[in-house]
């Protein structure tokens, strides 16, 4: 069987933001759900990190979870499996009280299981073992099932040194991936950034997040339980685009035809190498704006000048790895 797997959504990023539920939902009416449908997929993992804030909710930013993705996926009957991740729960110490729990433990969801404790399961023969957030309260029991399981899989949203949470931003912290090391397949959600090493791999985050997430491809994974086999399905949509402007080289035809409507409902960062016809770049500025981007900054500081990859031009403050 088939088992598609998202993880680190984190409904309610950007102070409850409409514009990125928006963004979320585009993804999964037009990615997720229908690849599910055409592939014939009935179970999902969520890896953790299904919401943002630890401590609480918006209602509206509640309303955009269950309305675009949790009823969705009990309509088209698929059984859901949440693993608790650490934005998910209330305190630091244990995985108690969590979202996931608070808001759906108890209601008519069938088909949905809460995963806060170490578990593990059959899937077609298939055993898998889903590890939510380790902390003190579970850690004992966590390391006992990682010994005693006669499971090849584990998933979860693991914390392990020498990984990049972000695209060159490389974690010195957390367990040793060794702990790990007697499965041969490992999935965990938590680090933003997709990568592999060994038996490991960080899956990612399914859409831009922030600007540390610019040029970085987002998107979901499906586990084949019988090849053990992850397959990358790429998320086309984009949330953070960057323009270098330089009209020293091209034309003001040139430059008004690159295809505005992309950066509608997106933000905007427009990086000027040469600006030797102020009329032109107004004129330029002017056509983004009339596309109703929800930023546009633009960056003509001489010291950038030179980056071709632009990675160290300004990053966004609300980013996760920023506030801790």
């Amino acid at each position: 069987m088939k088992i598609a797997i998202v993880t680190d959504t984190h409904w309610s990023v950007r102070n409850d933001s409409a514009a990125f539920a928006d963004y979320f939902k585009k993804f999964y009416d037009n990615v997720f759900f229908p690849y599910l449908k055409i592939n014939d997929i009935k179970t999902v993992f969520h890896l953790g990190d299904i919401v943002e804030r630890r401590k609480y909710i918006n209602f509206s930013t509640a309303a955009r979870l269950e309305n675009d993705f949790v009823r969705p996926l009990a309509n088209m009957d698929i059984e859901t499996y949440y693993v608790v991740g650490n934005h998910d729960t209330y305190y630091k110490n244990t995985n108690d009280i969590n979202a996931m729990n608070q808001m759906y433990g108890g209601r008519e969801y069938p088909r949905m299981t809460i995963v806060s404790d170490p578990t593990e399961f059959q899937f077609d023969g298939c055993k898998i073992v889903l590890m939510p957030w380790m902390c003190q309260d579970n850690m004992s029991d966590s390391l006992q099932l990682i010994s005693e399981t006669k499971a090849q899989v584990l998933m979860g949203h693991l914390e392990l040194a020498g990984f990049e949470m972000y695209k060159g931003s490389v974690i010195d912290h957390g367990m040793n991936s060794n702990v790990f090391g007697k499965f041969d397949v490992v999935c965990s959600g938590h680090f933003h950034h997709k990568s592999t090493k060994g038996n490991i791999n960080y899956l990612g985050c399914p859409y831009e997040i922030t600007w540390s997430d610019y040029g970085d491809q987002k998107g979901f994974h499906v586990f084949d339980t019988e090849t053990r086999e992850l397959t990358f399905i790429p998320n086309p949509y984009t949330m953070f685009n960057k323009i270098h402007y330089d009209d020293s080289k091209l034309d003001i035809d040139e430059m008004m035809d690159i295809g505005f409507e992309a950066y509608r409902d997106t933000y905007v960062k427009v990086i000027v190498h040469a600006k030797t016809n102020p009329y032109w770049f107004d004129m330029f500025i002017d056509r983004i704006e009339k596309v109703d981007p929800l930023g546009i900054q633009v960056v003509e500081d001489n010291l950038y000048l030179n980056l071709e990859d632009d990675e160290s031009i300004v990053s966004e403050a609300e980013d996760t790895l920023t506030i801790l």
